[in-house]
This record gives C-alpha cells, structure tokens and sequence, in this order.
C-alpha cells in the first residue's frame, strides 16, 4: 500500500525534473519578453451550486376530437413536424355539413320573415297615427315584428354553431411542434373528448430541478441560473421558485425559462443546473495557458525580467472558458498564455530536433 501512494508522486516528481535536463531547461533568461502574457488577478465571478434538471416543453398536450365522426384523413405521423394552424386529421363531415345548409336555409327565412314583419308593422303604425285602425292591430303587428326578430337572431346564432361544427371536423395543431403520439387511425369513430394526437413544440423550453432548503433562500432572491451542455452555458431567461416544498425531500422545486429555440436541446433530457448563489473571489487563466503532463497541471510563469519557468498549480473548475487555479500562483504573477509558444521559447532546441526528426 506504500509503494501504490509513492508512485503517483514519484511520477509528478520525474516530470517536474525532466524540465531541467539537457535540451529542456526549466529557466531561461529574457525569453518571455516577445511572448504575450497576463498578469493573475482575483476575480469577482458568481458562485453556483450544481445540480442535475429535467428538460421538458413549454407548450405539450394532446388534441381531442370536439364532434363526432369517422375519421376520413390523418396528414402527419409521429416525429412529423407541424405549422402552427395546420390540419393533422380529417373526420367525415356529411352530418355536419347537412346541419350547415339546414342553418343557412333557416336563416334565409328568417330574413324574409323579419322583413315582412317589419313592413306590416310599419303599415300599420301609419294607419294607426291616422286613427284607421285600433290599438290592438298595433299592438299585434309590434309583437309579431319583435318575434321575427328574435327569430332572426336565433338562426344566426345556429348558422355560426353550424359553421363550428363543420370546422371540428378538421382538428388543427394549436401550435408549431412535433408530433409524438398518433392515437386513432383511419376508419375508426370519435366522440367528443376522445384524444387523437400528441405532441409538443420544440421553440421554447424549460428544465426543473429540485433545490436543496439550505439555498433555496439565495435562489429566490438572486433569481439567476444557467444550465451546462456540451461545454456551453446557457442563460436561463427566469427563474421560478415553487412556493412549498417536497415532504420526502424537503426540496422546493424550481423551474427555469430557457431562450427561444435552444440548440441541441429535447424533452426528456438531464442536464447539469447550475443556480447562482452568491459571489466569490477566484483567480482564473486561460485554457492555452495550461499545460497538462499526464497527473501535472502547470503554467509558464515569467518573471519581471523576462526569465521563463514551469510551475505545477492546482487546478481548480472551469468557469466561462477559463481555468481555476486554487495554489501554486499568486495574485499579480505574469504568465504566458500561449502555452506551446512559451514551450518553444523555452526549450529551442528540443523543438528544432523534434522537427528535424
């Protein structure tokens, strides 16, 4: 168990003392004078506590039949992708389109009642003011105009309910999405409420996560997070903290708005959350900066007179592009940030044998 311990550090040991053998010294005078450089500071970054979230659509449902019918047409199919509007399916509609034209010939009467109605009353007011007939004549002709009235808007309103019904029979995607479950098929008879196709849209986004109550206070008050995928982060454009936690875990859940259309995002997906909790002082370099020797982390470090040196650091994790260093260098150090280039600088001879070879 001693030997197993010592041979990690023997092996950083070796590397660290190959840098000062012949044809790699680990110190040259004045040769980081022509290399760009950068001067280590501490900087004020935002402290996140990561955890791992759940993908899911914004927009997500299943369509279902508002008539009855025999469905005639099904138009797109699972993975499909639909336009907001478009028809996915179509339901026979011989019923629907009888009851259509018996509305229109209802309404066309009533207009023709309506207009008899109203002139007979208006012949009768006339002989009324000059005292040709009763008052009960009157009094009939002005209910039988206000009955064809009501008449007239009753058949308007069963010519829009007939034009509704028409309308049902061809079921549209409520919005631009995917279609991800087809429930009925070709020939098969619907009922109001039975559902027909799921699907969900793809345009905009959000992830869950479950945050711990030790935090749960500076998530709500800071309000910022970030999800991490294939070395990207991605804003979150809001945060939502749910009002009362879990029982069993006694986490709140918390949801996060994404940006319109994110890349290489689908429903379903886990990904790493991170939830800003405050902030913190790190000192970060540039990933060129680094140099990586098998189980050795290091930089090129210049010195105020140009001599340049490698240092073993310990790194630390990546925040925006950059890496952490948590020892090894101090604030206001100058440090290449070309690595390869300091590498050259630094050992001119090895490389010349190297490309001779």
């Amino acid at each position: 168990m001693r030997w197993r311990a010592f041979v990690p550090r023997y092996s950083v040991l070796l590397v660290l003392a190959a840098c000062g053998k012949a044809g790699m010294p680990a110190h040259t005078q004045r040769a980081g004078s022509a290399l760009q450089s950068q001067t280590v500071q501490f900087e004020r970054t935002l402290m996140e506590r990561k955890l791992d979230g759940l993908t899911e659509a914004v927009n997500q449902g299943t369509v279902a039949a508002q008539t009855s019918g025999r469905v005639a047409a099904i138009y797109y199919d699972v993975n499909d992708f639909v336009p907001a509007g478009a028809v996915i399916m179509r339901l026979r509609s011989t019923e629907q389109r009888a009851g259509l034209a018996q509305a229109q010939a209802t309404l066309s009467e009533a207009h023709a009642r309506e207009a008899e109605a109203q002139t007979r009353y208006q012949r009768i007011a006339d002989m009324y003011e000059r005292k040709v007939v009763p008052k009960a004549s009157l009094d009939e002709a002005t209910a039988n105009r206000d009955a064809a009235v009501a008449r007239l808007t009753a058949a308007e309103a069963a010519l829009e309910s007939a034009k509704e019904g028409v309308a049902y029979t061809e079921v549209r995607a409520p919005y631009a999405g995917v279609v991800t479950r087809r429930l009925v098929e070709v020939g098969e008879t619907v009922s109001p409420g039975m559902p027909l196709m799921s699907g969900l849209s793809l345009q905009y986004l959000r992830v869950t996560v479950d945050v711990p109550q030790s935090i749960v206070s500076q998530v709500r008050q800071i309000k910022k997070a970030a999800i991490y995928l294939d070395g990207r982060r991605i804003e979150a454009t809001k945060v939502t903290v749910f009002p009362e936690a879990s029982s069993p875990s006694n986490t709140f859940r918390a949801r996060l708005e994404l940006p319109e259309n994110a890349t290489d995002l689908y429903p379903g997906m886990f990904v790493k959350v991170g939830l800003v909790t405050g902030q913190v002082e790190r000192m970060l370099v540039p990933i060129s900066a680094v140099v990586q020797r098998s189980e050795v982390t290091a930089v090129y470090v210049i010195d105020a007179s140009g001599n340049i040196s490698l240092r073993q650091v310990r790194p630390g994790a990546h925040v925006d592009g950059r890496l952490q260093i948590l020892s090894g260098l101090n604030a206001g150090e100058r440090i290449a940030i070309d690595a390869l280039a300091a590498s050259k600088a630094l050992n001119p001879m090895t490389v010349a044998s190297n490309s001779r070879s």
